[in-house]
């Protein structure tokens, strides 16, 4: 056929550019996607031992009107020792016979075993990326810009509602880029020790303390960012150049491209509850967090001072002011420095000439103030002017300043508990 006409039958699909400027892999499943796909869910796993139970939990789940799969990366590197090698390949035979029991026309498994991945990238950043990437592969057969690509954990389980909820929040939200689902690490229970749970509750207090506080701030990219509990439409992981291969903290990395898009919301009418574990794989996270917890033989997770998020709210608030001028002796010392040391005046002077109103100039101060930046003045404070507080003095600092009605209860757990439901309640659409 000559080039022209194969030019003229051939149709590009919405994510054949992204195939070829990342110069990905080839489809691995070679079962099509059903015809009305709109929900695909990956799951990495490593040394995994309850990858069965997670994928129970989502088959246990109501069945949505549109079809659903998951496919689930078990990973391994070229230097992981042979015993969890081993350990893999018994999760891989009965995760595939889970799957052949339980895939019917509705939700189907997909099991997949990479045993070589290289020892540079290896991680839950490559496997979560291999999963997703071959998620957009069957969204880009199919066409579907708008089908959904979840993020999940192979030890965490998901609430009864969890694939009709998101069905049903795309469904009235079309124009939603990728959302953050409520999560609960479980506070009790008999399958960790006593002491794994006393310092969950710290840990997500803290979580949902760090969110709270960038809201009291008034920044604008405040939201969650777990691995086990996130939402993208296909086109907009194709646009923003997909999952990275980062060790540890893919998540957020990952969100944080996406978040500032705009358009990002959240599901707070279902549940994911991830494990609360101990991980020796990953340098932070939960697990490594649970970790060091039980290493220090202490519960309490230190966070930021309160007083730091009051210092960010004021600066953010001098925004119409720094749009028309900007001087140093306006904002106080440990901005200042802080300002001086990432030599923002040079970028300012960028951002001020790019922006012929508020509302402009606004976006780009938040595309150089981002999260990571808000983490790294975080930290500069509190290497030279602040130090770490417990987490419930200032989680109850915080709701003293922004919340005045609550009645604050005393006891970590209380306290963890008034805060999911301040912001389920407040961001339930």
């Amino acid at each position: 056929m000559p080039q022209v006409l194969r030019h003229f039958f051939y149709k590009m699909s919405f994510a054949d550019i992204y195939f070829k400027r990342f110069n990905s892999k080839k489809e691995i499943i070679a079962e099509k996607p059903a015809h009305d796909l709109f929900l695909t869910i990956v799951i990495p796993a490593f040394n995994e031992n309850k990858l069965c139970e997670s994928l129970q939990s989502l088959r246990n789940c109501d069945l949505p009107e549109k079809s659903a799969e998951v496919i689930v990366i078990i990973n391994s590197s070229e230097d992981t020792a042979e015993n969890i090698i081993e350990k893999n390949r018994k999760t891989y035979e009965l995760a595939k016979l889970f799957a052949k029991e339980n895939s019917n026309e509705k939700l189907k498994f997909y099991i997949l075993n990479f045993e070589n991945f290289p020892r540079k990238f290896s991680g839950v950043g490559l496997a979560r990326k291999t999963g997703m990437d071959e998620a957009l592969h069957r969204f880009n057969f199919l066409n579907k810009p708008e089908g959904l690509i979840a993020g999940f954990d192979a030890d965490a389980l998901a609430k009864k509602n969890y694939l009709t909820e998101i069905e049903n929040y795309f469904r009235q939200n079309p124009h939603i880029n990728a959302c953050s689902v409520n999560f609960e690490h479980p506070t009790e229970g008999q399958d960790f020790p006593k002491k794994i749970y006393e310092n969950i509750i710290n840990y997500e207090l803290h979580l949902r303390y760090f969110t709270e506080a960038l809201r009291f701030a008034n920044f604008p990219f405040a939201y969650h960012t777990i691995g086990p509990s996130f939402v993208v439409r296909a086109d907009i992981y194709a646009k923003q150049g997909g999952m990275n291969r980062r060790k540890a903290g893919e998540d957020f990395y990952f969100l944080q491209k996406i978040i500032p898009l705009g358009n990002y919301g959240e599901i707070n009418n279902t549940t994911v509850f991830p494990s609360p574990r101990i991980s020796d794989r990953v340098p932070f996270g939960t697990g490594a967090a649970i970790s060091k917890m039980i290493k220090n033989k202490n519960n309490d997770f230190g966070t930021y001072d309160f007083e730091s998020f009051v210092i960010l709210k004021n600066f953010f608030r001098q925004i119409p002011d720094l749009f028309q001028n900007f001087y140093y002796n306006n904002v106080p010392e440990i901005i200042r420095e802080f300002l001086v040391t990432n030599e923002f005046e040079k970028d300012y002077a960028k951002i001020k000439s790019n922006s012929p109103n508020l509302q402009i100039f606004e976006k780009r101060f938040f595309n150089w103030f981002n999260a990571f930046r808000v983490i790294k003045f975080l930290n500069f404070a509190h290497e030279k002017y602040f130090s770490k507080k417990k987490v419930k003095e200032e989680a109850s600092e915080l709701l003293k300043n922004y919340h005045k009605n609550i009645t604050i209860p005393e006891k970590e757990k209380e306290l963890l508990f008034l805060y999911r439901n301040i912001q389920n309640k407040r961001y339930r659409k």
